[in-house]
């Protein structure tokens, strides 16, 4: 017999945590685009030749014959601030992990979520139907291979259309976090597009798709579009790493996901979906460096 409040629980209970991080993760680079903009405040006032501030007073710089083997030099006080280093685009970037590092975290901490849940799932005996994973060819067969594809580049081409728009709107959206990630070696990207991707894609469609829509709605009696629309919601607050525009944006897309999901009851159509979005746009962006605008 399916224990439908255990597994109830422990997802609301994975979910937390990971809007936690993500909170958590925004935080941090709020702070790093802070320190940046400090840092560059910095640079551009005390690299300013001839134009000292009435209200301070020029430091008298030591002659040669006043420093003695004892005496300790005169430096700039830049020197002690770290500067973030400047990245090929002339920008400046802040200090952070290396992309290695980041590419190991992004992996380890969400295959470790998608084992308590698939670990729950089983110790709580729910039915494989409930989390889209049946014998139904539009479930696990080649219709919902199809499905997956023809819905992943869709969604990836609406979202380029869509940053398209905004960029001619005046209105920024954010690939920092894409650009972080992007490896710079053959290797990186076979990590990336063979382990850090669809870990990612797996574990996301396992909690928002199929624990918040099929086994709620299932075990529960839910309608499962209003799970949808819930589990869209904490979906977006998930990515708030990417800002407001990108939070938007991730809330249409997991609705979409979540609609494919409702509609077909598959699990491996949403996990393509969104392993193919995610694919085409570090390929096109980061590996091709295509840029639609």
């Amino acid at each position: 017999m399916a224990r439908w409040a255990v597994f109830a629980g422990l997802t609301a209970l994975v979910l937390f945590v990971l809007l936690a991080l993500a909170r958590a993760s925004q935080s941090t680079i709020d702070d790093g685009s802070s320190t940046v903009d400090d840092a560059s405040a910095i640079d551009d006032t005390t690299s300013t030749v001839g134009n000292t501030p009435s209200s301070v007073e020029p430091v008298p710089t030591r002659r040669d014959e006043d420093v003695s083997p004892d005496s300790p030099l005169d430096y700039d006080a830049r020197d002690s601030i770290e500067q973030p280093s400047a990245g090929p685009d002339g920008t400046r970037r802040s200090p952070s992990f290396s992309t290695g590092a980041l590419l190991a975290n992004v992996a380890l901490s969400q295959g470790l979520f998608a084992v308590v849940l698939i670990g729950g799932a089983w110790y709580a005996e729910i039915p494989l139907a409930a989390l889209g994973l049946d014998g139904a060819p539009l479930s696990t067969g080649l219709p919902a291979l199809g499905v997956g594809i023809v819905v992943g580049v869709g969604l990836y081409l609406v979202n380029e259309l869509g940053t398209l728009g905004a960029n001619a709107a005046g209105i920024e959206t954010p690939d920092a976090l894409r650009e972080s990630l992007a490896p710079d070696s053959r290797t990186g990207w076979a990590v990336l597009l063979g382990v850090v991707l669809p870990t990612i894609a797996i574990f996301e469609e396992l909690l928002f798709r199929a624990a918040l829509i099929g086994a709620l709605a299932a075990g529960f009696g839910l309608s499962p579009w209003l799970l949808a629309v819930l589990s869209s919601i904490a979906f977006a607050l998930g990515h708030g790493a990417q800002g407001t525009i990108g939070m938007v944006a991730t809330g249409g897309l997991g609705f979409v996901l979540a609609s494919v999901f409702v509609l077909t009851g598959s699990f491996l159509a949403v996990v393509i979906a969104h392993y193919l979005v995610n694919a085409l746009e570090f390929v096109v962006h980061e590996s091709l460096a295509v840029e639609w605008s």
